[in-house]
């Protein structure tokens, strides 16, 4: 997914749910915080998984009229799922450092992604092998700083044995080779 791809699927989810303000929590939030610098690796989902802030009760009407297998997907090739607040577990103050998009070409319509740390901890906590893999390219292209991420991972609602597994994965995920530019 592109930048201006996630700028339509903002518009368009804003158009169909009334919500001036949506939240991006999925993978596809890193284009708030890097519109040009992301990963390649770390662009390869089709879908965004949004929140209409303001009219919470129509996450399912996002996933019908925009979602996978919808005409929108079927005609532009990437989609989106409208979700809840409690789809991802993040860390304390979150809100607080949520990234806009707000341009021309939402029409009015904010979409609000997540800051990139903030990203990160709640892919490792979710802990799919494509979360690892997204995590693990965006460590590599050098966007995170480790210790951020520690702190972040402090200030997120875990078990110790989790916390110490997620530890444990970002110790391996900076202790991967740098690709030569």
């Amino acid at each position: 997914m592109r930048r201006e791809d996630l700028e339509h699927l903002i518009r368009a989810a804003g158009a169909i749910s009334g919500s001036r303000q949506l939240i991006i929590i999925g993978s596809q939030s890193i284009l708030g915080q890097f519109p040009d610098g992301a990963p390649a690796r770390a662009l390869l989902s089709m879908e965004a998984d949004l929140i209409p802030l303001d009219a919470l009760d129509k996450a399912d009407l996002l996933t019908g009229s925009i979602g996978e297998l919808s005409p929108f997907h079927e005609t532009f090739g990437y989609y989106g799922d409208g979700v809840s607040m409690q789809t991802a577990c993040l860390p304390e103050g979150w809100q607080q450092r949520l990234v806009p998009i707000d341009n021309a070409n939402t029409r009015g319509y904010v979409g609000l992604c997540l800051e990139v740390h903030d990203l990160l901890i709640s892919k490792y906590v979710a802990g799919r092998d494509k979360d690892h893999e997204f995590c693990a390219a965006v460590v590599q292209a050098g966007l995170v700083d480790q210790q951020q991420l520690y702190t972040r991972l402090e200030q997120t609602d875990l078990a110790d044995a989790a916390r110490e597994r997620i530890r444990q994965r970002i110790v391996s995920s900076f202790a991967l080779e740098r690709p030569t530019q």
